[in-house]
């Protein structure tokens, strides 16, 4: 039987117990009911377990394999496209199509030598993968196309499996007539095809299995530390450009290193013309990045193409200057008209680049996601995350018939986008038709631009790269364990290689989760006076012991891993240890040289177990309760479960059904059931002892 009745307190405050002044509200709600044990409110809630039919599995089996969405959900431009409003979106796509395709040109021009490719491979990535992604893309403010660190981390690839790396010059980059397609090897653009075939190919893949929250693998510490720490290894990688000087070949490992070195040993032979070029380049980008662009985007939408503006200026010095004949300055070289003619990838090489395909696969599509959901939450729209695999890898396999590096979304063009008012996919579209444009008839009109001024470009743009290491303090006044994901990231991947430092970034995140199950929370509850409320008596001052009664609150797990350790915290909080043991965190896990207190049983009739925050309970970890209840049972002390979910009792229903010794314990759905009732036992025990006297 249940009442509930409304009281008034004309008393604001009191002082409790403790010599705390509280406040009391107007209004209290008082709630009179039986003392529940887990059964019985099971049978007055008419409890049972969810049914699962198996047409319902079989139908969530295909859900999750995707096929189940693909017809409805696979191609997001049949939702946009038909509801767009000429008015109210046509011109912010336009601009931003614009002022993106602006940035497109340099950025694109600039990181495909990072590729190991020729510039224009950069400005194919801003039209044929584009196009694709326009079609299967959910978010309409991320820029897609080229991005330093996946660019980095492919060139790296080609690097090492090309057999002409050096030729990055070539006349013509997608047929098989000159340079770049020679007998006895892979140029450096059909391994970047296959690349980018094999990761087009994972992330359907990935689609097709609903893996779409592989991306949450990737943590932020460690996106965070990888992307700083990869950021020096692009900039160590255009040194030779800033500089005007040619390096031998280095390894892969230790290579931010070994360059530094042999950048200090080249610095006599220096082109010291180039390195004038590129120090101005530099400084006026910076002063129109640091000045200027805040306070024009104060009166425009659109920011000043200053990267446009210095390959436009780098070219006509180089062209009235002859800065090649006359001083030896490196230019980018014969840039080919038209469109490429698709060319199928180097199939063959699937398997010897399978693994580094792999990992450009996690970081590019952590970076695009991270990307859009930063504007969704902005925005307030949704983005289906396995779509977006769908979206990467088709744009990743159309893209390799054209010698496409690997895409993923751009930091700097994605804000730009944005601010300059991008409202749907059109924006890339228009963008894309642009780029058109210049492949058409513009290109060859940058055959004279020195590499130093795109390799200074570069170095600008990863200003906002190299402030993240300010986000170390961030995340080691928050977490320790997260900062040190941080460091090991960083400081691996920036001295030893790329992939290493991932896999370190990978082990150490893995291994933050296992410590920090290691080390869930558990704490002694108490009561607040007059209340129903158990709090953690080292917190609330207010929350006082109940005499005889230990209430033991245990968050996270109780799985094998956390077995031990459960058992031992539980022994150590109630004082089943002595206290000269308890007191060395260093010996808990060796339960076999702590001191047991033989007197607890003068100290402790009651030991009740808060479930509530038990999130999962597995059959090792019902063993380590039934050794537990046991042990006390045997000193004459009471235990019993409180608050436990469906799920784990369940699991121990199973249990008991399955094993022979079985956790017989009384459950209550809350503590202060279980105190009431163990109140009760005692007071029906002191009433016949009374009697019986």
């Amino acid at each position: 039987m249940r009442t509930g009745s409304e009281t008034k307190d004309s008393e604001k405050e009191k002082l409790n117990p403790n010599g705390w002044l509280q406040s009391r509200p107007s209004q209290q709600f008082n709630v009179i009911r039986r003392v529940y044990q887990q059964d019985a409110l099971n049978k007055d809630a008419d409890y049972q377990v969810p049914e699962k039919p198996l047409g319902y599995r079989c139908k969530r089996v295909v859900q999750n394999c995707g096929f189940g969405d693909c017809l409805l959900n696979s191609l997001p431009i049949a939702r946009w496209l038909p509801r767009y409003n000429m008015k109210k979106d046509l011109v912010g796509d336009l601009v931003a199509g614009a002022t993106t395709a602006v940035m497109h040109i340099p950025q694109g021009m600039a990181y495909a030598m990072l590729a190991e490719v020729p510039p224009i491979v950069g400005l194919y990535m801003a039209f044929f993968p584009v196009l694709i992604y326009v079609i299967f893309g959910t978010s309409p403010h991320v820029s897609m196309g080229t991005f330093a660190v996946a660019c980095l981390m492919a060139g790296k690839v080609v690097s090492q499996h090309s057999s002409h790396a050096e030729l990055v010059n070539a006349v013509n980059v997608t047929t098989s007539e000159g340079p770049p397609f020679l007998t006895g090897g892979y140029s450096p653009v059909e391994i970047l095809s296959v690349l980018s075939l094999t990761i087009g190919i994972m992330q359907v893949i990935m689609w097709m299995m609903r893996l779409g929250a592989v991306s949450t693998l990737l943590s932020e510490p460690l996106v965070s530390g990888f992307t700083t720490a990869a950021s020096f290894h692009v900039l160590t990688s255009q040194l030779k450009d800033l500089f005007g000087v040619k390096l031998p070949k280095l390894g892969s490992n230790y290579k931010v290193i070994f360059t530094a070195i042999e950048i200090v040993k080249s610095i006599p032979n220096a082109n010291w013309i180039a390195f004038a070029i590129s120090a101005i380049t530099c400084t006026i980008i910076a002063l129109n990045n640091e000045i200027l662009k805040p306070r024009i985007s104060k009166i425009s939408r659109v920011p000043v193409p200053i990267e446009l503006m210095a390959i436009v200026f780098g070219t006509l010095a180089s062209k009235f200057g002859n800065l090649k004949e006359l001083y030896g300055v490196s230019l980018v070289g014969t840039i080919p008209t038209g469109l490429p003619e698709p060319k199928v990838p180097a199939i063959e090489m699937i398997p010897t680049i399978a693994l580094d395909a792999f990992t450009i696969t996690m970081v590019t599509y952590t970076i695009s996601m991270s990307m859009a959901l930063i504007f969704a939450t902005k925005e307030k729209y949704e983005v289906d995350a396995n779509q977006e695999l769908l979206a990467l890898g088709a744009s990743n396999m159309f893209g390799s018939f054209f010698g496409c590096a690997p895409l993923c979304a751009s930091l700097s063009r994605s804000y730009i986008q944005y601010q300059a008012g991008s409202k749907t996919c059109l924006t890339s579209v228009v963008s894309a038709s642009l780029i058109l444009c210049v492949l058409l008839w513009v290109g060859p009109l940058f055959e004279l631009l020195p590499r130093c001024v795109l390799a200074s470009i570069i170095v600008v743009s990863l200003k906002g790269m190299f402030m993240q290491v300010k986000e170390l303090a961030k995340f080691w006044n928050l977490s320790k364990l997260d900062a040190i994901v941080w460091l090991v990231t960083f400081l691996i991947t920036l001295l030893i290689d790329i992939d290493i430092g991932l896999g370190a970034g990978l082990l150490a995140s893995v291994a933050t989760l296992f410590c920090r199950s290691q080390k869930p929370y558990t704490c002694l509850l108490g009561r607040v006076l007059d209340t129903d409320l158990y709090l953690d008596i080292k917190r609330y001052r207010a929350a006082e012991e109940i005499s005889g009664i230990k209430i033991f609150h245990y968050c996270g797990g109780l799985n094998f891993a956390t077995k031990n350790l459960f058992r031992v915290t539980l022994f150590r909080k109630i004082g089943y240890f002595k206290q000269q043991q308890a007191d060395d965190e260093s010996n808990l896990a060796k339960s076999e040289s702590l001191e047991w207190d033989s007197t607890i049983s003068n100290k402790v009739q009651c030991v009740i177990i808060d479930a509530t925050a038990l999130s999962y309970v597995d059959a090792p970890g019902i063993k380590s309760l039934v050794a537990a209840q046991k042990e006390l049972v045997a000193n004459d002390i009471t235990v019993l479960l409180a608050g436990a979910n469906g799920p784990v009792l369940e699991m121990i229903e199973r249990y008991n059904s399955l094993e022979s010794e079985q956790l017989q314990l009384d459950t209550f759905p809350t503590v202060h059931d279980a105190v009431v009732y163990y109140k009760m036992l005692e007071a029906k025990k002191d009433t016949s002892i009374t009697i019986q006297t």
